[in-house]
């Protein structure tokens, strides 16, 4: 019997896709709340454009053969102040393609078969005083399961002090999270994001990072998923406590030009060396909802 057959397994796999749904769903009502809260200079900025609303779409996964499936729901709200936000859940299984499963943890010992299940989120924002941010969470099954994902933050002018501020807020509550469950995590996280998120064709960070972990399975399935339960709730507790501090004052255009051209760093790291864009796309993933995490307007000067 392999680590993806059995009750137990199968019940942590309900309760981690349940988890990652209903975080999406606290997620979107908090990111819907602060569309409602936006005041002050901000509002001259977005004349005429309603407080934003997610649109969910659900999709299927196109079967490679008689055991592959699943799919997911696209949620994607643009707005006033989240110019581009998309909240995404999805949970598939099947067979990776030979090449592919030689990659992946344990894929050689379940003859290549998987299941995943993850939340996935990126917010562009309209004021390039407030920074953009990605989220994920996983839940990867193939003869050994583990968890993964991690969270960072992108101001627009990372040099600032603002920038360096919310940077430091934000990691503060990442810090918390990871000290629960085990001290070792933070800083062993907070390197790997540092190396991951990391442009080497520019010999440039993406932003001020965060935390990032993958193939997390110390032995305690419980203990691995609540400390992964404890980085989701830390996002939500502390990026909107960032957005309601910046939101509402005004910018040049100057400003959002320079934002434009920071927005090209986060496509090319997305398109040239981000793991989750190439686990979707080969394990035929909805395409849109992969490449949500695109923004919506970007220059290249």
């Amino acid at each position: 019997m392999t680590a993806i057959e059995g009750t137990d397994m199968s019940r942590r796999k309900d309760d981690a896709r349940a988890w990652f749904e209903s975080l999406r769903d606290r997620v979107c009502a908090a990111f819907e709340g602060i569309e409602d809260a936006l005041n002050g200079p901000a509002l001259g900025k977005v004349a005429g454009i309603p407080p934003g609303r997610f649109a969910r779409t659900a999709w299927k996964r196109p079967p490679r053969g008689d055991a592959d499936g699943g799919g997911g729901v696209m949620a994607v709200m643009r707005g006033r102040v989240f110019e581009k936000v998309g909240v995404n859940v999805s949970t598939v299984f099947g067979t990776f393609a030979p090449e592919f499963a030689r990659q992946i943890p344990g894929a050689d010992a379940s003859g290549g078969r998987f299941w995943a299940s993850g939340i996935s989120l990126v917010a562009h924002m309209r004021s390039p005083l407030v920074p953009a941010v990605h989220m994920n969470t996983r839940h990867i099954v193939t003869a050994k399961g583990w968890f993964g994902g991690g969270a960072d933050i992108t101001p627009m002018f990372p040099d600032g002090a603002a920038a360096r501020e919310d940077a430091q807020t934000f990691h503060a509550a990442l810090r918390a999270a990871c000290n629960a469950a085990d001290p070792d995590y933070y800083p062993r996280f907070k390197a790997w994001c540092d190396e991951y998120f990391f442009l080497p064709h520019r010999d440039e960070p993406r932003g001020l990072g965060g935390i990032f972990y993958d193939d997390l399975d110390s032995g305690d399935w419980d203990a691995d998923f609540a400390f992964t339960r404890a980085v989701g709730e830390a996002f939500l507790e502390v990026y909107p406590r960032i957005v309601a501090a910046r939101m509402s004052d005004g910018w040049t255009d100057d400003q959002r030009r320079h934002q434009l051209i920071r927005r090209g760093r986060y496509a090319e790291f997305n398109l040239l060396y981000d793991r989750g864009t190439q686990f979707g796309l080969r394990t035929g993933g909805n395409t849109e909802a992969i490449l949500m995490s695109l923004p919506p307007e970007v220059l290249w000067p």
